[in-house]
């Protein structure tokens, strides 16, 4: 097993497992491949915490990063991290793969001097490696603590205790009608409705009191 940055001639299989591995999961279809097609020409894309894991030869899963910051409440920010898509391929999923691709990437951020990570997700899928709730931290969308966002610091004692507002990169606000017109493009697979986007919807429509 290796873990190394992703190269240009990844591009395309790295794609098509985030394609793979998120199909149907929060909607019919999907839009993380797109945003991982447009996130590497970003400004706020960090190329250096880009990793893909190679099992046996062959890439199985990838993890990407973008800056984002916190704004406290006098304007001050504070420049932090963001990841995702986080994706292993179907057939290698809940085997710690995806964890191995996460404390591998946390070392690396910590070496670029990063200490605050926020992201969102499935709290289940996060917990057992260090994140919390944002509601623990006093980081805030708007003065309100979504349930799916969570907080990693890096460095101990990073975030000092007063009150953050979460400002995302901008290019995580994707079209969902580009990402279609590029879903179209390419080989064609199934979209349905399942359980899992259901789950997805409460989560995301869910706020801590």
């Amino acid at each position: 097993m290796i873990i190394r940055n992703e190269e240009k001639r990844d591009y395309k299989e790295v794609e098509a497992i985030t394609r793979k591995a998120f199909y149907n999961l929060y909607m019919p279809g999907c839009v993380e491949h797109y945003l991982v097609h447009v996130m590497r020409e970003h400004e706020d894309f960090i190329p250096e915490l880009d990793f893909v894991l190679e099992l046996d030869g062959r890439i199985i899963g990838n993890i990407m990063y973008t800056k984002a910051k916190l704004v406290d409440e006098n304007g001050a920010e504070k420049e932090i991290l963001t990841f995702g898509p986080l994706c292993i391929a179907p057939a290698y999923q809940r085997k710690g793969y995806g964890k191995l691709l996460m404390e591998h990437s946390f070392q690396q951020a910590a070496s670029l001097g990063y200490d605050v990570i926020v992201i969102f997700g499935s709290p289940i899928n996060y917990v057992s490696s260090g994140f919390k709730s944002c509601k623990k931290y006093h980081i805030s969308m708007e003065g309100k603590y979504p349930a799916a966002m969570m907080v990693k610091e890096l460095t101990p004692n990073a975030l000092d205790g007063r009150n953050w507002f979460y400002k995302d990169s901008p290019v995580m606000a994707i079209s969902e009608k580009e990402a279609r017109e590029y879903d179209d493009t390419l080989e064609h697979m199934e979209k349905r409705i399942q359980p899992s986007q259901e789950e997805f919807y409460i989560i995301s429509q869910s706020f801590l009191a």
